[in-house]
C-alpha cells in the first residue's frame, strides 16, 4: 500500500494530547466535513469531541453535554456544528429524521458511536478516527480522504514547527483566513500571545497574457518570503510591524508578534480623524524613505521587489470591464471599446513617467493599518498585510488611505488629510507637489477602476453580494478623481461608453 495511503498513528500520553489533538482537529474542518468518532467507552471520545467544540467556538469554558440521550447537540459557532452521539439507534431508518445531510450542508458533524451509520456517511469527507488504549495512554489512527488528510498533515507541520520553537504547550485557535491559501491562527501559552500565519503556495491560475496568469502579472505573492523581505526593510526604519519570532521559509510557517485589534474606525465603523492623519503622515516618512532594491533575507536569499509596471496598471482597470460594464448591461462589451479604454490608459500611465517612485506597500487603508496606542509619532500606525507591496507612483498608497475603499471618508476630511501629508513633504525642497497631485490622481482613478470590478466579481463568481455596498463611495472617489484636468481623456471615455458616475 501506497505510504501516504496509510492511516495517521498519533499517540496520546494523557488526557492533555487528547485535547490537544481536538484543538488540532478544530484547525482541520470545514463545513461539509464529518468526524466518525471510534473507541471503546473510556477511550477518550468525549474528550476530543469537547475539546474540538470548545475549540471552534473559542470559548474554553464552553459547556458540552454529552449528547447521549438527546442524540443531537447543536452549537451555532463559526459555522454550525452538530454533535452527534447515535448509540441508543435501533435502526439505520432512524438516521432519515436526523438529517445528517442537511447538518453537512453548511455545518460539520462529529459523530460517536458511528458505526449504525457507517453506510449513510459520505465517502468523500468522513473523517475516522479511532481512539485505543495503549499501556497509560491511547493511540489515535486517522483515515481521511485526501482533501482532509492534507488539511490534518499540514496542521501537523505547524505542530512540529511550534514544537520546535518553544510552543510546544500552547493553544491554538482559527483567527482569520484572509485568502484561500493564507490563513491565521492564535497561538496563546504562559508567555502570552502570537499570531501563526500559514502560508501555502496557491494554485497557479489560468495563464491570460504573455504566459502569465493574474497573478502573476499584478505581481501578487505567492509564497511567505516577500512578506518577510518587506518586513525586514520597514523595521529596519523604525516602521511598526509584526516581529517574526520564528519561521520557516520552505514550509511557508511564521511565528508573528502579536499587534493588537485596534484599528482607525470608531465602534459606528466611522473613520478617527487624529489616526487617519498619523497614517498618512507615516506615509509621508516612508515616501522620504530610500526605496530599497533587493532585500538580503536571514538566511542569505534576496528578494527583489516587483515594478508597478504598465501591464500590471493596465489589467487591473480591465475589471471594471470585464466585470461591471457586463453587469450593467447585461452583455460583454466589444473589443473596439476595450482598446479605447486601454489607449486612454497608455497615455495615463505615460504621465507618470516623473512621479516619485518607491515603495508602494499596496492596500494601505483601515483593515491593515493597527492603532498602537502606546507609542508614539509614526509608530502609532502598526502596518499589515504588505507582501504585495512594490515599487511604483508612492501616490498610489495616498490614494488608498485617503480614498479608503471600505469606509466614506468626506470630502472636507480627505481635504484635510492631504494638506497635513502636503505640509510634510514641503519640508523637502525636492518634493515636487504639482506631480505628486497628477500621479495622485491617476493612481486613485486607477485603483478604483478595479475596485469597481472587483465588487462585481465578489457578487457574481463569488456569492458575496455584501460587497456591492461600497459601490457609490467607489464611484465617489472615482469622480474625485476625475476632476483633474489631466484625467480629461478617462473622463470623456467614460462619457462615451454612457457609464453613470453618479451612482446611488
Amino acid at each position: 500500500m501506497n505510504q501516504s495511503h496509510l492511516p495517521l498513528s498519533i499517540f496520546l500520553a494523557d488526557e492533555a494530547e487528547t485535547i490537544r489533538l481536538g484543538e488540532e482537529l478544530a484547525l482541520t474542518v470545514k463545513p461539509g466535513d464529518c468526524i466518525a468518532l471510534i473507541g471503546d467507552l473510556g477511550a477518550g471520545k468525549s474528550t476530543l469531541a469537547r475539546a474540538l467544540i470548545r475549540a471552534i467556538a473559542d470559548e474554553d469554558a464552553l459547556e458540552v453535554p454529552s449528547p447521549t440521550f438527546t442524540i443531537v447537540q447543536s452549537y451555532a459557532l463559526r459555522f454550525p456544528v452538530a454533535h452527534l452521539d447515535l448509540y441508543r439507534l435501533s435502526d439505520v431508518s432512524e438516521l432519515d429524521e436526523l438529517g445528517i445531510d442537511e447538518m453537512l450542508f453548511d455545518g460539520v458533524c462529529l459523530i460517536e458511536w458511528p458505526e449504525m451509520a457507517s453506510s449513510e456517511l459520505p465517502k468523500d469527507s468522513t473523517i475516522t478516527l479511532r481512539l485505543t488504549h495503549q499501556g497509560d495512554g491511547r493511540v489515535a489512527t486517522i483515515d481521511a480522504p485526501p482533501k482532509q488528510r492534507a488539511r490534518l498533515e499540514r496542521v501537523l507541520a505547524i505542530r512540529e514547527f511550534l514544537d520546535e520553537n518553544g510552543k510546544k504547550n500552547a493553544s491554538r485557535r482559527y483567527f482569520s483566513g484572509d485568502a484561500a491559501y493564507r490563513t491565521y491562527e492564535l497561538v496563546r501559552d504562559a508567555n502570552g500571545q502570537a499570531l501563526l500565519m500559514d502560508w501555502q503556495p496557491p494554485p497557479r491560475g489560468p495563464v491570460i497574457k504573455d504566459g502569465k496568469t493574474y497573478a502573476e502579472i499584478v505581481h501578487l505573492a505567492r509564497e511567505v518570503k516577500p512578506f518577510v523581505a518587506i518586513q525586514r526593510f520597514l523595521g529596519e526604519n523604525d516602521f511598526t510591524v509584526p516581529q517574526i519570532l520564528a519561521q520557516d521559509l520552505k514550509r511557508g510557517i511564521l511565528l508573528l508578534g502579536d499587534i493588537g485589534r485596534d484599528g482607525v474606525l470608531d465602534e459606528e465603523g466611522a473613520p478617527i480623524e487624529e489616526r487617519y492623519l498619523e497614517s498618512v503622515a507615516c506615509l509621508a516618512a516612508l515616501h522620504e524613505t530610500p526605496a530599497p532594491g533587493d532585500i538580503t533575507l536571514a538566511d542569505g536569499a534576496t528578494y527583489e521587489i516587483s515594478p508597478f509596471d504598465a501591464d500590471a496598471m493596465k489589467i487591473e482597470t480591465s475589471l471594471l470591464l470585464d466585470w461591471y460594464l457586463p453587469h450593467i448591461r447585461g452583455e460583454e462589451i466589444d473589443e473596439s471599446e476595450k482598446q479605447s479604454f486601454f489607449a486612454v490608459w497608455d497615455q495615463l500611465i505615460e504621465k507618470l513617467d516623473d512621479a516619485e517612485q518607491g515603495l508602494l506597500l499596496r492596500d494601505f487603508h483601515s483593515p491593515n493599518i493597527i492603532w498602537q496606542a502606546d507609542k508614539s509619532g509614526i509608530q502609532r500606525v502598526g502596518i499589515i498585510d504588505f507582501q504585495d507591496a512594490m515599487i511604483g507612483p508612492m501616490a498610489y498608497d495616498l490614494a488608498s488611505v485617503i480614498q479608503d475603499a471600505r469606509v466614506t471618508i468626506s470630502p472636507e476630511l480627505q481635504a484635510r488629510l492631504m494638506a497635513h501629508y502636503l505640509d510634510i513633504r514641503r519640508k523637502n525642497t525636492d518634493f515636487d507637489e504639482k506631480t505628486f497631485l497628477k500621479a495622485f490622481a491617476i493612481m486613485a482613478a486607477q485603483r478604483n477602476c478595479k475596485l469597481v470590478g472587483i465588487w462585481v466579481r465578489l457578487m457574481k463568481r463569488d456569492d458575496k453580494p455584501h460587497y456591492m455596498k461600497h459601490m457609490p463611495r467607489t464611484f465617489s472617489y472615482l469622480r474625485s478623481a476625475l476632476e483633474h484636468p489631466d484625467l480629461a481623456p478617462l473622463r470623456d471615455w467614460f462619457e462615451s461608453a454612457g457609464v453613470d458616475l453618479h451612482q446611488q
